[in-house]
């Protein structure tokens, strides 16, 4: 395994490197200490398994590099680590493309499980801004306990529709559909597509049969 950790704090990259290679033992850790840094280790290192970078480093604002980096390197799994615990701005980098945002006064263990669900194709997202809610203009709960935008998109799931499709149907990006999905999840407490449906039908939400097929 290829790991990208970037921090501009030597002391934070020797903690977080026993993390990674609870991981994988034989893991390679490349590490860079500014935005510039970055580019460069993540361009000469080929294939990345992983990279985790700080969200505040020398170089470039927060949200422009971890917006570029993920432009420049669309198909490596990012995850954003930062003392910044704000909704709202995690909602947006996952929206922009992270697929996780840990805060760094996590412990050891929930950073760990934070990173194996990454690197398994989940998305992570701290239980304190998942509480907060995606859309702050649209928090006023339903009873079912899930925000009227919240429900759209269960709407649509229930028709069978892909991420893609549900983020072309209602004007979102995709990454701001799969940040809704982990919120319906876990509000429904239901952990795939198929028991979301099923949820949905018992709401009135769709019709019986819908097709779960379509992948998060």
């Amino acid at each position: 395994m290829r790991i990208l950790l970037a921090d501009d704090h030597p002391l934070v990259r020797e903690g977080i490197k026993p993390l990674l290679l609870k991981l994988d033992a034989q893991a390679e850790i490349i590490e860079a200490m500014d935005y510039p840094s970055t580019f460069t280790a993540a361009r000469n290192a080929g294939d990345l398994d992983l990279a985790l970078l700080d969200l505040y480093m020398p170089g470039m604002s927060g949200h422009e590099g971890i917006k570029r980096f993920r432009a420049t390197f669309p198909s490596v799994p990012l995850v954003i680590l930062s003392a910044c615990e704000q909704a709202e701005d995690i909602h947006a980098l996952i929206a922009a493309g992270a697929s996780g945002y840990i805060v760094k006064t996590s412990p050891g263990e929930i950073i760990l499980n934070a990173l194996r669900l990454v690197l398994c194709g989940g998305v992570y997202i701290p239980p304190k801004a998942l509480d907060e809610g995606v859309d702050r203009r649209t928090r006023a709960p339903e009873p079912s306990g899930l925000t009227p935008r919240q429900l759209q998109v269960l709407k649509e799931l229930a028709r069978g529709k892909s991420n893609r499709q549900i983020a072309a149907a209602l004007g979102l990006t995709e990454g701001t559909v799969k940040v809704y999905l982990v919120g319906i999840f876990r509000l429904l407490r239901v952990s795939s597509r198929t028991e979301a449906i099923l949820a949905a039908q018992r709401l009135g939400l769709s019709p019986p049969g819908a097709d779960a097929s379509a992948q998060v």
